[in-house]
């Protein structure tokens, strides 16, 4: 049996999925309240920044991976204008349906789909722009899913990985205070659920830091590759070009 991590656990890589879609089940009726009340509103500003960093145009094409409630998608869909398009996709349904009719309130309709990171299910060199917000440390074959996301990609396309990272030092010890007895217990409070938010601070410690990230990156086929610090690292932008 080969095993992987499902936060500080060993679990057996080929259940990780599973897992990882329990937790997400649970969540999703609550997810953005909850995004906005643990990161105290500042996940928009991270999105918006990632927004801006993509530099979208008018008829550009973008894929959004573990997309979710729908975030970044609606920001993107804005950019690309009539003539782009923008595939909204996650793995886990419940989440996607979430994000799905949050777009349609806001009056936009896009392809939206399950579909797995390690295996998808697009043509080569389509894409002018990947995002994965908060979703890459959840997959149990990153290398997999990176090297997936560059063959999806044009030539010169960007990938922009926006996940939680490893904090400054003078911040670590409020940071594991924040994350260890804070996150659960608002958990509890507003979504009735814990231990998925126990998973998520253990999920943020066991997932690559900056340097280790972009080197996988760099193996999993994008030439250049560049990481901006957010929050003090609390939050890392990725940002890989394929050759």
């Amino acid at each position: 049996m080969t095993t992987t991590h499902f936060g500080f656990q060993s679990v057996d890589e080929t259940e990780k999925a599973r897992h990882v879609r329990g937790v997400f089940d649970s969540v999703a009726p609550k997810y953005d309240l909850m995004n906005d009340l643990m990161s105290m509103g500042l996940h928009r500003a991270w999105k918006a920044y990632a927004v801006m960093v993509a530099n979208l145009q008018e008829g550009d094409r973008a894929l959004d991976i573990a997309g979710g409630t729908g975030d970044l998608a609606l920001a993107f869909s804005k950019k690309v204008g009539q003539s782009g398009q923008v595939v909204h996709t996650d793995i886990n349904e419940a989440m996607l349906r979430t994000g799905r009719n949050r777009l349609l309130d806001a009056g936009v309709a896009l392809p939206t789909m399950v579909c797995d990171a390690e295996k998808l299910p697009f043509a080569g060199n389509y894409f002018d722009v990947v995002s994965v917000a908060f979703g890459l440390r959840n997959m149990t074959h990153k290398d997999a899913a990176l090297a997936e996301m560059n063959r999806v990609l044009k030539p010169g396309g960007r990938l922009l990985v926006l996940e939680f990272s490893k904090v400054a030092a003078p911040l670590e010890k409020v940071y594991d205070w924040y994350s260890f007895k804070v996150l659960p217990r608002l958990g509890k409070l507003v979504a009735g659920d814990d231990s998925s938010y126990r998973y998520l601070a253990e999920s943020i410690r066991m997932h690559p830091g900056q340097d280790e990230l972009k080197a996988m990156m760099h193996k999993g086929g994008f030439g250049h590759v560049d990481y901006h610090n957010l929050t003090g690292g609390v939050v890392a932008l990725h940002v890989g070009i394929k050759c």
